[in-house]
């Protein structure tokens, strides 16, 4: 089986979807970013009264809407989040997320189920965890550049 074929067969559930805070919508700007910090993520997505994915708050909403205008520190997260994200399907293959992603330029793309729950958060870390798991030998031990080869022997 060819890693592109099994790129098409895995589904997203199948994925390790992990690595997202949660915080509800009308939150303190400033409370969502000591959450992240506190948790170290990178992302948070933010629900309804209802648990239900509204809006989704990353490392480049802090850049583009918060690093220059502090006065939104202590507004809503709905003011500077992106609202009703683009999300995928648990059955949909690891393949076509990861092409979304690409095309997008996602680097956080929210799973829900049928009726909105969220399931997870798909990263290219989730795709690199999942070759690493399959293929462990060739992508943890893969050098830098695997063309350059050492002039010295280590040590010596």
């Amino acid at each position: 089986m060819t890693l592109e074929s099994e790129l098409r067969e895995e589904q997203v559930s199948h994925l390790g979807l992990s690595g997202f805070s949660k915080a509800s919508s009308g939150a303190a700007v400033r409370d969502v970013l000591a959450q992240l910090r506190a948790e170290r993520h990178n992302v948070c997505l933010i629900t309804d009264a209802n648990d239900k994915l509204v809006g989704i708050f990353t490392d480049r909403d802090v850049l583009r809407r918060v690093v220059n205008a502090p006065e939104t520190l202590d507004a809503p997260i709905d003011d500077v989040m992106t609202k009703a994200p683009v999300t995928i399907r648990p059955d949909l293959s690891a393949a076509a997320a990861l092409r979304a992603m690409d095309e997008n330029h996602f680097r956080n793309l929210p799973a829900v189920d049928e009726h909105g729950a969220i399931l997870g958060d798909m990263t290219h870390q989730s795709i690199i965890n999942f070759l690493a798991s399959r293929y462990p030998v060739e992508i943890l031990n893969r050098p830098p550049d695997p063309e350059r080869f050492p002039r010295k022997q280590e040590g010596g």
